[in-house]
């Protein structure tokens, strides 16, 4: 008879809701199947998905199977691994991200699709490592068709002070392009500080950068639709990162609007990790607490309370 495996603690909820729900449990974590791995958790990051879907907000996508564990971004270490793993081993320092229907990454130990799970540069920190992998990869798939053998390019990122828009801009300057961005009138000096020009408010008169952009990157998701069309250049293409329903129709049809969900592909995660090791990535961390305090501060951290960074839980 097969031994159980031992009992972890996580954050999880029985049902959809606010942060009402949620609990800290223990939990005995499966084992990992095939091309999974099973991480005992250094550090975790939060970001706004995880509260989106907690709501149940993107239920179609997460289903209705209960109790659910919490969180997506990690760093920490692997403790086992499925069969037709070979790229990873027990032992390795890893960063990388829960899928959205399992999620559970505010725990101890958490199983995971070793394709979401990539090396962890060695002078990285835990908790820097964790605040990378859903906004890096968001920002470098968003980013997917700027070219480094194409000078003169230029983006704009429509909330270039959040996780996504520091990621993209970051990234953006390493591919060579020049970035130009929103934010609210009282950041523009940390806007200029991460080489974003021209920096606009949120509530910007596009006319004036009529044209300008190869890429216009929506990470608030309140971009005008024909505000954005006014500052792209032909052939260029507009991405937005907050889906809802009538987005992903405009997204179906002909033209330059898109909306984009992060994949777990392998190389661009590395290409995440490996600019986070080169210091060319790098998001601050406002609040950092043990995962015993962890929901107390998610509450406050989704109220808005916890401002200029990542939430980042650890584990001890």
């Amino acid at each position: 008879m097969e031994a159980r495996m031992a009992t972890a603690k996580r954050i999880q909820y029985h049902q959809y809701g606010g942060p009402e729900v949620l609990r800290l449990e223990d939990f005995e974590p499966a084992r990992p199947g095939t091309g999974e791995v099973l991480v005992r958790v250094k550090a975790a990051a939060a970001n706004p998905m995880d509260w989106k879907i907690r709501s149940g907000d993107m239920k179609t996508l997460t289903g209705r199977r209960f109790p659910r564990g919490l969180g997506h971004d990690f760093a920490g270490v692997i403790e086992a691994v499925g069969d037709g793993v070979t790229r990873l081993g027990v032992g390795d320092e890893v960063l990388g991200g829960a899928p959205l229907k399992t999620a559970g990454a505010f725990a101890e130990l958490v199983v995971v699709e070793a394709k979401g799970v990539v090396k962890k540069p060695a002078d990285l920190p835990f908790e820097d490592a964790a605040a990378i992998p859903t906004v890096g990869l968001t920002a470098l798939q968003a980013l997917s068709n700027l070219r480094k053998s194409q000078p003169g390019q230029a983006v704009f990122v429509h909330g270039c002070l959040g996780g996504v828009g520091r990621s993209a801009v970051q990234l953006a300057s390493t591919h060579g392009a020049s970035v130009g961005g929103s934010c609210r009138a009282t950041a523009t000096r940390d806007a200029r500080d991460l080489g974003v020009d021209p920096i606009v408010e949120f509530d910007f008169d596009p006319t004036a950068l009529r044209g300008r952009f190869d890429v216009v990157l929506d990470t608030a998701g309140t971009l005008p639709i024909k505000a954005a069309q006014t500052l792209l250049k032909s052939g260029g293409r507009i991405i937005d990162i907050t889906p809802t329903p009538a987005k992903f129709a405009r997204s179906a049809l002909p033209g330059p609007f898109k909306v984009l969900i992060a994949q777990a592909v392998t190389k661009d995660l590395e290409e995440v990790a490996r600019a986070a090791g080169q210091g060319t990535l790098r998001l601050p961390i406002a609040r950092t607490v043990p995962l015993t305090q962890a929901i107390a501060a998610l509450t406050e951290f989704e109220r808005g309370m916890t401002k200029g960074g990542k939430l980042v839980i650890t584990t001890g």
